[in-house]
């Protein structure tokens, strides 16, 4: 088991890693649209927020000698059930391999965020 950590992503905002690697995958916490650079929610929009996310998701599989071509499975996580489409249309730029995927209305997400992406990758 290896831990991943890049500075290209927002740090863990608990006790977790950005990632884990086990055996041929790598298995990416939820990231939500934190502008590692500011440390600040990027953008209000579910486009904003669902483009940084990607971004950082994107990071963190490269940090760990990866890309997003890569990604076998994701789970994703939306305040509001309504901002499936927009979100999709994002998310289908990043995701072209068509990855498995479940998507959750939630309740909450941390920093008041819009969206929330986990992913499990092969290396």
């Amino acid at each position: 088991m290896k831990v991943i950590h890049t500075a290209e992503a927002p740090a863990a905002i608990g006790p977790y890693s950005q990632a884990i690697v086990s055996g041929n995958f790598i298995f990416t916490s939820g990231q939500i649209p934190i502008n590692p650079a500011s440390g600040n929610v990027e953008g209000s929009t579910i486009e904003e927020q669902a483009e940084q996310a990607c971004k950082n998701v994107e990071a963190i599989l490269k940090a760990a000698g990866s890309d997003i071509s890569k990604v076998v499975k994701t789970t994703c996580f939306l305040k509001n059930l309504g901002d499936f489409n927009a979100f999709n249309a994002v998310y289908e730029k990043h995701f072209v391999s068509k990855p498995a995927r479940s998507c959750f209305e939630v309740s909450g997400l941390p920093k008041g965020s819009l969206v929330e992406i986990e992913t499990v990758a092969e290396l």
